[in-house]
């Protein structure tokens, strides 16, 4: 007999709650949800956010394309139907470790106001921090180690943000971080600046 959703019940109320977790870790969690161009510097700059916040004893995870999709989006591709339902599961884990008191760091290009409004709805606004990282499209190439850019513009590569499918840069990002004109140091600084206050020790 098949499953019903019917026979699930929850038992949200039953276990340990998200305050228990956050004052057993002395931290407050949240997701940190870096958005923009390939290239543009997310997972560096997130990388930087990682450690520092490691070494300051807070408990942090980061998510990006690469261990996304190997794994939990594995039978996804890149449609934008995909890539709505690859962002809806990124936000679905993503508040599986808020509930954790974990500080979540999430860099992905999510394309369009649409999907990241959909992450926000799922993750809860107050729990959400959307950082813009900015950088031209020839910043981007330049950066562009794995050669995306170059097989985008010959036509190999469908569907690729910035060159074939748009970008919609945030209109009010809580915070902007330009790696064009900010050094890597700098940019992981302005973002440390900006979410300590928030996610420091009770």
């Amino acid at each position: 007999m098949k499953e019903s959703k019917e026979n699930i019940f929850t038992i949200f109320d039953d276990i340990l709650q998200r305050e228990d977790k956050e004052a057993l870790l002395n931290q407050r969690s949240m997701v940190i949800w870096m958005t923009g161009l390939s290239g543009s510097g997310k997972t560096t700059v997130a990388k930087g956010v990682e450690r520092y916040l490691h070494s300051q004893g807070v408990l942090n995870q980061l998510l990006d394309g690469d261990n996304i999709r190997i794994g939990i989006s594995n039978n996804l591709n890149f449609s934008s139907e995909d890539r709505g339902e690859n962002i809806r599961r990124i936000a679905e884990v993503s508040k599986l470790f808020i509930n954790c008191g974990i500080v979540t760091l999430n860099c992905f290009v999510s394309p369009t106001k649409k999907v990241r409004q959909v992450a926000k709805d799922i993750i809860g606004e107050k729990n959400f921090v959307e950082v813009f990282i900015n950088a031209s499209i020839s910043t981007c190439e330049k950066r562009d180690v794995k050669g995306l850019y170059k097989k985008a513009r010959k036509g190999e590569i469908k569907d690729f943000t910035g060159i074939s499918a748009p970008f919609e840069a945030p209109e009010n990002p809580e915070l902007e971080i330009n790696t064009s004109e900010l050094s890597i140091e700098e940019s992981v600084q302005k973002v440390l600046d900006y979410i300590l206050p928030k996610i420091k020790n009770k």
